[in-house]
């Protein structure tokens, strides 16, 4: 049958973006479907991109292709380096955006794509045909037909509004919820479970006392989420934050008032984050600590609303009044905005694949925070890759299923359908075991290939990157080969750091990866190395490369490791239930999860190594 799309988008936060541009920048048709075109890419919670192993997911969404860095590096307000202090596995970037400047790049983006239409309206069910998703019903009755669609509801599904014991239909920043849809998809038989977040109060700018806080300023230097970016704002021309703390006061208010916020006044059914909680939630669970930090961040250069960073609560607003009055500088402020939370409804992470395909619905993906994540960061990465492997299955190609030692993307996606989640999941440095392989500075090296076989990379910017590759490559040779000599100027500069007298010739890389040596004053040592021009994003990878040398070569034969038994492909009609030697939980886990690989299954909680040795012998024989 003819179809009047190949991929039809159904919302258009960051996941659904993504998604649709990955799919219409492969050549497919495509439909996005918004409830709203003028909030398509709307940050209805902090408008900021980035932040701890976040940062990290935007650059790997460039380095694949994708739209979310490039348009973030535009006009942010402040641009942050983290963890500047720690190990170079843990370094990304944070951007304060502007609300209103962000959402209108990606609109203009969006509506000037080719082979990308965008329509307003609501779904409410799916066509299916031959238990097969091949398009979507809106609410007027309009159909529209697809050979894969992609659900990115956000937090809109049957969403609900809670201020206190006040709960309404609603959806984020005043915006209607999306309402049919999740019914629909009970009714096929998909696992709809609910979730929660909030947000914060919106403080007008000139009410808050800023003499009060600590200011917080920019990093210096030319940073930027994308590869392709060459245009930096100077650090002076970027707004400042401001850093306040909670007071014993605040402490007081909330907990006399504890029982009429949503949360313990027992209005909330979803389950909330655990990274990001609400302020009561956070006095109630540490008591021991006398205060916590609040970060005031501008939303937009063009008003005059300041973010509350790390106040959202769902407390009634006469009671917000009191709390945010108690706070350092705002004793006067005015509220433009009151926190709220939000409930809405989720899909289960064992219904869907590595691939983010509903199994029991072959045409049908989701991504974002229907998947039961949280942070637009993932979910733009979810959608990312909800729209390549959607193309990629309409064009019968084999999936892109990325390893955990290839992504931070790939280490979420293995870790929602390995592990599932109760709870809104946020990515961690700390949830990744290779973040040495995992950096900042290196996505490029680790996924740029794939972009560019998938149709995602031009050829130019493909050409950039092996550009690129080969200058490292010659630098990381002439290092491990050139020996420098008992020079007067090199002891004197070794001498500077606090070094003893050189005795003999030196190899430049043993050289750099001395404490307090860098690329840029080794190089005058170097002959062969001093007219080669790098920008700074290079030469930092070459030190961390050199300087991490057997760190990370023992981190890529653990990668190695996991690898072989990611490689070992279990059979889709694998029956777990009757594998004898199998524990029981075992094998109710992985039937319900039924994994890809056995490399998967190894990382199922409950799966014991004894039931992967047992997995794998059973596996084999079936291929015998």
């Amino acid at each position: 049958m003819p179809f009047d799309f190949d991929v039809i988008v159904v919302g258009g936060g960051h996941a659904g973006l993504e998604a649709a541009f990955a799919s219409a920048h492969m050549g497919a048709s495509t439909l996005l479907i918004s409830l709203n075109i003028k909030m398509v890419g709307n940050m209805p919670c902090n408008p900021s991109i980035g932040g701890s192993a976040k940062g990290i997911v935007v650059r790997e969404i460039d380095a694949l292709g994708g739209m979310m860095g490039k348009i973030a590096d535009i006009e942010y307000l402040q641009m942050k380096m983290l963890n500047t202090g720690k190990g170079p596995g843990v370094r990304c970037l944070r951007a304060q955006q502007d609300k209103i400047d962000y959402p209108r790049r990606m609109q203009e983006a969006a509506l000037s794509c080719p082979n990308l239409t965008v329509r307003e309206g609501m779904v409410v069910d799916l066509i299916k045909e031959n238990h097969k998703v091949i398009g979507v019903i809106l609410a007027n009755g309009e159909k529209y037909t697809s050979k894969a669609t992609i659900l990115t509801t956000g937090t809109y599904m049957e969403s609900e509004l809670l201020v206190g014991h006040e709960k309404v239909s609603g959806g984020p920043d005043g915006e209607k919820p999306s309402l049919g849809l999740s019914p629909s998809l009970a009714n096929m038989g998909i696992d709809i479970y609910r979730l929660k977040t909030g947000t914060p109060q919106r403080i007008k700018r000139d009410s808050i006392d800023f003499s009060k806080a600590e200011i917080e300023l920019g990093t210096p230097g030319n940073l930027a989420f994308s590869y392709e970016t060459k245009d930096f704002i100077p650090v002076e021309k970027q707004e400042p934050c401001y850093l306040i703390y909670t007071t014993p006061e605040t402490h007081k208010i909330i907990l006399d008032h504890l029982q009429e916020s949503a949360m313990y006044g027992g209005m909330v059914r979803g389950i909330g984050p655990r990274y990001c909680p609400s302020i009561e939630d956070k006095i109630v669970r540490f008591k021991d600590k006398e205060r916590h930090q609040l970060f005031l961040e501008p939303e937009s250069r063009n008003t005059d609303s300041i973010y509350l960073q790390g106040f959202s609560t769902s407390m009634p607003r006469y009671v917000q009044d009191l709390m945010v009055h108690s706070l350092p500088g705002l004793e006067h402020a005015v509220i433009l905005k009151y926190a709220y939370a939000i409930e809405y409804d989720a899909i289960q992470a064992y219904e869907y694949d590595s691939t983010l395909q509903i199994k029991k619905w072959p045409g049908l993906y989701i991504a974002g925070q229907i998947c039961g994540t949280s942070g637009y960061e993932e979910a733009a990465g979810l959608g990312l890759m909800a729209g390549i492997n959607a193309v990629l299955k309409i064009r019968d190609k084999k999936p892109l299923i990325l390893r955990r030692d290839q992504s931070y993307i790939g280490v979420m996606i293995d870790d929602l359908v390995s592990k599932g989640t109760n709870e809104p999941y946020r990515l961690l440095s700390s949830r990744a075991e290779f973040r040495l392989l995992l950096r900042h500075d290196n996505a490029d090296m680790r996924l740029s290939e794939i972009g560019h076989e998938i149709g995602l990379l031009s050829d130019k910017r493909y050409q950039s990157f092996i550009e690129k590759k080969e200058n490292i490559e010659r630098v990381i040779k002439i290092l491990n080969s050139y020996h420098i000599g008992k020079k007067p100027e090199f002891e004197n500069y070794l001498i500077s750091l606090g070094y003893p007298e050189v005795k003999g010739g030196s190899l430049a890389a043993e050289v750099l990866k001395r404490q307090g040596v860098n690329y840029k004053d080794l190089i005058k040592f170097v002959p062969d190395l001093s007219n080669l021009e790098l920008d700074e994003s290079t030469i930092e990878e070459i030190e961390i490369m050199v300087k991490y040398e057997g760190y990370i070569e023992n981190a890529k034969k653990e990668a190695d490791s996991m690898k072989k038994l990611d490689d070992l492909l279990i059979p889709n009609d694998f029956d777990y239930i009757n594998c004898d030697g199998l524990a029981l939980e075992a094998r109710q886990k992985l039937d319900k999860i039924r994994p890809n690989t056995i490399g998967q299954a190894s990382r199922v909680s409950g799966v014991n190594p004894s039931d992967i040795a047992i997995l794998i012998l059973n596996v084999k024989r079936g291929q015998k």
